[in-house]
């Protein structure tokens, strides 16, 4: 019986723990990395590659925003 409530708050702290680590990913990519692989793409000469990129991700964002 222990052993079983045991693992229901151990396995309650991990899932927790997966979930602040995804949203700390998710910004670091957004905020991040992101614009630096634009930055450099332009940088590099390959502004034909950085451009319909950029349009693409900018209509993606705009149409999965939740609404609030």
């Amino acid at each position: 019986m222990i052993t079983f409530l045991f693992l229901i708050i151990f396995s309650r702290v991990i899932w927790v723990a997966v979930k602040a680590t995804w949203s700390v990913t998710k910004i670091l990519l957004f905020v991040v990395f992101f614009p630096l692989i634009f930055v450099g793409t332009i940088i590099g000469g390959l502004m034909y590659v950085a451009i319909p990129l950029l349009i693409v991700v900018g209509i993606i964002s705009l149409l999965t925003r939740p609404i609030s």
